[in-house]
């Protein structure tokens, strides 16, 4: 093991999106909900739907490939591959070590971590450290959710806000003073009731649980979610922040997590942004849990409108309950000299 600490980035990012599109105008002949109900109360407008047979692995390693192709990294390099993901393929094996075998990364260890929607952030401050002490040197993270699947389409209340896609990052060692500057990582159980899907583990096994039971679908307590979002956003946000060693006001970019779009204003007046400094997609793509976050940075990176040197929040809260943070100066120039 090397005691010496290296600064690690993100080199590539890269996103996947399934085609079928879900309108709110869709939802209106589902449910009994309107498109200024869904619009006024959380800024979504649509969102995407893997297709049948589709699973969550597919959407995973479409986002890696791209991630992969654009740092010139090949999958055998990969020293390690972390899905985040609240709907795997399955229990186990898990979803990480199939992407494994589908894109070659023959020496790379694989797992699954489950952190709801702040998965992503749990997933690169994981695999952050392995190469900043100098175990690894490229890792894969990939935010990923098939959520149509675990969504009650009948139930108006949840079934409007969630949608399917996958982001991937490859992170690996940059120069000093770049990427990631501080993690801010947290979890309260005692609201484990308010966001679960119940069924399924081993408190309620699926041979148990009758088909079409709301125990098989996404349960959350909307209300008391929101106010913990909010709360959750704007602590992490500020403590990550004072951790890095900066203020908010030298805060380039924020990327929050696309749940709702009143609990994204909140986070940005609490940092004093304008409007342009905010990356916000979930009009398109709903709540998509643990690719959210990674989905929209891609598309800001593609965009051209996240640039060398700038300074990022990231910033989301999820089921557990959870929470995350972290803050980086963007950089995707790696560090040659690494051992």
């Amino acid at each position: 093991m090397h005691s010496t600490q290296h600064a690690v980035g993100i080199l590539s990012t890269g996103r996947y999106l399934p085609d079928k599109v879900i309108t709110n105008a869709d939802l209106e002949k589902m449910v009994d909900t309107s498109d200024e109900w869904i619009v006024t109360r959380t800024g979504i407008r649509e969102r995407r739907m893997a297709a049948e047979g589709q699973t969550t692995s597919d959407l995973a390693v479409k986002a890696a490939q791209q991630a992969l192709d654009k740092a010139g990294i090949a999958a055998e390099q990969l020293d390690l591959i972390i899905i985040a993901t609240a709907t795997p393929d399955m229990f186990f094996p898990s979803t990480a070590c199939l992407v494994q075998e589908r894109i070659g990364a023959k020496k790379a260890a694989a797992f699954d971590l489950s952190a709801a929607c702040s998965g992503f952030l749990y997933g690169t401050s994981v695999a952050a450290q392995f190469i900043k002490n100098g175990m690894y040197r490229y890792a894969l993270v990939i935010g990923v959710e098939t959520l149509s699947k675990i969504v009650d389409w009948t139930n108006r209340n949840t079934c409007v806000l969630f949608g399917d896609g996958a982001g991937a990052v490859v992170l690996g060692p940059v120069e000093d003073g770049m990427g990631f500057l501080s993690f801010e990582l947290g979890a309260d159980g005692s609201g484990a009731e308010l966001l679960k899907l119940e069924a399924g583990g081993s408190r309620k096994p699926v041979s148990t649980v009758e088909p079409g039971s709301p125990d098989n679908y996404v349960h959350m307590a909307g209300s008391e979610v929101f106010k913990f979002a909010v709360r959750a956003m704007n602590t992490a946000s500020d403590n990550a922040v004072a951790k890095a060693g900066i203020t908010k006001e030298q805060v380039d970019f924020l990327v929050p997590h696309q749940a709702n779009l009143r609990i994204i204003d909140s986070a940005v007046k609490r940092l004093g942004l304008p409007d342009d400094k905010v990356v916000i997609n979930l009009d398109k793509y709903g709540n998509m849990s643990s690719a959210s976050i990674p989905v929209a940075l891609d598309e800001a990176v593609s965009e051209g409108r996240i640039k060398e040197g700038d300074t990022l929040v990231l910033v989301g809260f999820g089921g557990g309950l959870t929470w995350g943070a972290s803050v980086m100066k963007w950089s995707t120039t790696e560090k040659k000299e690494v051992q």
